[in-house]
């Protein structure tokens, strides 16, 4: 289906579909719509979407995409023709009328030079970064929804050498690596085929003699198998999570861990963390960007006091470069 067969069906929010600077469209229930472009929220108040016609549109929509959208099932997820996420839900889940989020697929992938003219980033942490993952390191970005971790990892991605394998495993394809061997997989769990989970393509992945692993998000059971390939050679991997700082990215790892096994202490699963992962790297969204807030290196795990011991070897803001870590450590001056 193309999406062309879609469009009628979003007529009234066409022009902001077509608007390449704009990421995200929301529309509540009170009928109000509202876009974000450059992490920053507006209301844009020409919208007018008639309830009746948005249901219709939508129920549409899945038909079209063999999905179901009706009282019994009254949330969509889907994927549009371009890429786009779609997520809608209809009464009697809300009321009076359907809401609906849609993630657009964005038709430029930023460069890390595109990322450092927009101050993500600078030069010498990007060259820094690199250089780490040439040689190997594993690295983890964390962040909060819509901050540009995928944006982030695809950029700092193009630094993996073009003679080794990298397996893509994604919810919905998003990165689109152009990388001479490459296999990227989606996971198929919103469809009423066999359900295709992270973990299911993660094992799998490890039989299709990986050299890195790049995981679109950590999110669930899959972090236990994740851990356990990091531990057993296939190092050099990338990962998001969604954390509020690159410490408790860490944390947030480990629970995910425990949640699927119990068995495990919580001092074994962060003693592996600490093997496992070498940096950890927490983007943020500001007003017109988003930007590396912070970079920590992993050292080591204290099972007396269950802490973890890093180096912050790059802060946004200078004035925590001249203070002490929480471990105790002079942290370095950040990379300018």
């Amino acid at each position: 289906m193309s999406f062309e067969v879609i469009l009628p069906f979003l007529r009234p929010i066409e022009p902001l579909l077509l608007d390449e600077s704009i990421s995200e469209i929301m529309g509540n229930p009170d009928a109000s719509w509202w876009y974000e472009r450059d992490g920053i929220v507006c209301r844009e108040s020409s919208v007018s979407f008639d309830a009746g016609r948005l249901r219709t549109g939508l129920e549409v929509i899945a038909n079209q995409l063999g999905k179901k959208l009706d009282e019994d099932n009254p949330l969509l997820h889907a994927q549009l023709p371009d890429g786009s996420r779609l997520a809608a839900v209809i009464p009697p889940v809300v009321r009076p009328a359907p809401a609906l989020t849609i993630r657009k697929f964005p038709s430029r992938h930023y460069t890390v030079d595109d990322l450092i003219a927009r101050g993500t980033l600078n030069r010498p942490l990007a060259d820094l970064l690199a250089a780490q993952i040439r040689s190997g390191k594993t690295l983890l970005i964390s962040g909060g929804t819509s901050t540009g971790k995928t944006t982030v990892l695809r950029a700092l991605a193009t630094a993996i050498p073009d003679d080794q394998r990298i397996v893509v495993i994604e919810d919905t394809s998003e990165l689109h690596l152009q990388k001479p061997n490459l296999l990227s997989v989606e996971c198929q769990t919103d469809t009423f085929k066999a359900s295709i989970t992270f973990d299911d393509l993660l094992k799998s992945a490890l039989r299709w003699r990986p050299d890195r692993i790049i995981l679109g998000e950590v999110r669930g059971i899959e972090a236990r198998t994740l851990l356990d390939s990091l531990n057993t050679g296939h190092t050099g991997s990338l990962a998001t999570i969604h954390a509020n700082s690159a410490a408790k990215a860490l944390r947030r790892f480990a629970n995910l861990v425990l949640r699927s096994h119990s068995q495990a202490t919580f001092e074994d699963v962060e003693a592996e963390i600490a093997e496992a992962v070498d940096y950890v790297l927490h983007v943020e969204r500001e007003p017109g960007r988003r930007v590396v807030r912070e970079v920590l290196r992993l050292e080591d795990y204290d099972r007396r006091t269950q802490q973890f011991k890093f180096e912050a070897v790059y802060s946004a803001d200078p004035a925590l470069n001249s203070q002490r870590n929480p471990n105790g450590k002079d942290t370095p001056h950040a990379i300018a």
